[in-house]
Order: C-alpha cells, then sequence, then structure tokens
C-alpha cells in the first residue's frame, strides 16, 4: 500500500514530518485522490481564503471522505490564537494520517517548529533545523513558531 508521502510524489516540499503527518505545498486534485487511498484522513489548509485556488479544495477533500480545516496562516494572523488552533487539530488527531500543507510549505515551518518543541520534545535548534527541511523559508513565521512555543516551555 503507499504511504501518504508516496502519494504526494511531485508535490514541492513534500515530506514525512512524523509518523501519521505529512507536510506539503498544495497538492493537486490527483494527489489528493491518491492520499484518500494511501489512508489520508485530515487535510489542514493554511492558506488564507483570498488565494488563487484552481479548485474547490474543501469539497474536494471533503467529496473524497477526509475531514477538510482551513486554518489561515497570514502576517496579520499568525497569533496564539491561530497556533492554538493548528495545534490543537494536530493533537485531536494523532492516529490519522494528516495532511499540513499551504502554497509552498513555508507557512507549515511555524506551527512545526512550536509542535516539535512543545510535543516533540525538540530544541529550538531542532526544531527549526526540520522545519527548514520541510520548506520553511520566512524569517517572520519561523519567529511566530519560537515566540510561541519557547515562554510554554518554561
Amino acid at each position: 500500500m503507499p504511504t501518504p508521502l508516496d502519494a504526494l510524489a511531485g508535490v514541492p516540499n513534500a515530506a514525512q514530518a512524523l509518523p501519521r503527518l505529512t507536510t506539503a505545498g498544495q497538492p493537486s486534485p490527483a494527489h489528493f485522490e491518491a492520499l484518500r487511498s494511501a489512508g489520508g484522513a485530515v487535510v489542514l489548509d493554511l492558506r488564507d481564503r483570498s488565494e488563487p485556488r484552481p479548485f474547490d479544495e474543501a469539497k474536494l477533500v471533503t467529496g473524497l471522505g477526509m475531514a477538510y480545516h482551513n486554518v489561515p496562516v497570514t502576517p496579520e494572523t499568525m497569533t496564539d490564537s491561530t497556533m492554538d488552533g493548528i495545534l490543537d487539530l494536530l493533537r485531536a488527531n494523532p492516529d490519522r494520517e494528516v495532511l499540513l500543507h499551504c502554497a509552498s510549505a513555508n507557512r507549515v515551518g511555524g506551527p512545526m517548529v512550536a509542535y516539535l518543541m512543545l510535543d516533540h520534545g525538540l530544541s529550538a535548534d531542532e526544531a527549526t533545523e526540520r522545519a527548514i527541511q520541510l520548506g520553511l523559508r520566512s524569517r517572520e513565521v519561523l519567529e511566530w513558531g519560537l515566540g510561541y512555543a519557547t515562554p510554554r516551555l518554561s
């Protein structure tokens, strides 16, 4: 049986971030179909509703029987409340195959830094390095993740 990562072959920055958690840039409809066949159960989309979308992702994903959540990450929404929502969704689905994505996987990096530090015991440096491997490129997104996680570890 193909893995979720196999299903996302060709998607920018597709990576197996953790067991049951795949991260990526924007998948195509065919990728979502393959993801479902590979056991995909939950899609968490970090793109803003105003970003161009070549297809109705929510309709496609739910039509395939997967759960779809959209938590927009923009400069205006990089708040503790937004991070709480993303982490709550990740924590609520430990036994389901989750895809966390945005357009390029850059915005995935902030929540991954926080999740890796708070829930998986990585240091700030380790979490940052892993997030960069997953597609993080923005200093602001990195600072959001570190700024959320660091005080919660004290």
